[in-house]
């Protein structure tokens, strides 16, 4: 049997219409693998924003915490800076006190020594007054002559 030219057409053309399914097919496959890729694609950037928002969060979450250990800090802080004033006013009185002290040791040892320096002065004139009276004594006659 002969082929007539309209049928080796119709055969190429069968040939060429089989090819493009073919390729169709092809393209389908690689149109359904990309969308399948794009849709992995999209759940795993959906995943990662799930991740940086939870991360987010602990990070805020610890800046909050993080804060308010801050501000219980300082309230101890000042409170101890108060202990510390009172502390040092206490000192201050102490300081004063013990200068009162000494400033009345001061006063006692001057008049301590202004004592000493009265009784020495009375003893110097007790002595002077020994001297003269040992002097009249030798001066005198042992025999009554110097009477």
């Amino acid at each position: 049997m002969t082929q007539s030219p309209d049928d080796a057409r119709f055969a190429r053309l069968e040939a060429r219409v089989e090819a493009a399914a073919t390729a169709s097919a092809a393209a389908a496959a690689d149109a359904a693998a990309a969308r399948y890729l794009a849709a992995a694609h999209d759940r795993d950037i959906a995943d990662l924003g799930v991740k940086v928002n939870a991360c987010r969060s602990a990070i805020n979450a610890l800046g909050v915490q993080t804060a308010e250990r801050f501000d219980r800090l300082d309230g101890r802080m000042d409170g101890f800076e108060g202990r510390m004033d009172q502390v040092e006013g206490r000192m201050d009185q102490f300081e004063g006190r013990i200068d009162q002290f000494e400033g009345r040791l001061d006063a006692l040892e001057t008049r301590v020594d202004q004592g000493f320096a009265e009784m020495r002065h009375g003893f110097d004139q007790t002595a002077a007054g020994f001297a003269r009276i040992a002097a009249l004594i030798e001066g005198l006659d042992p025999r009554g002559a110097g009477r």
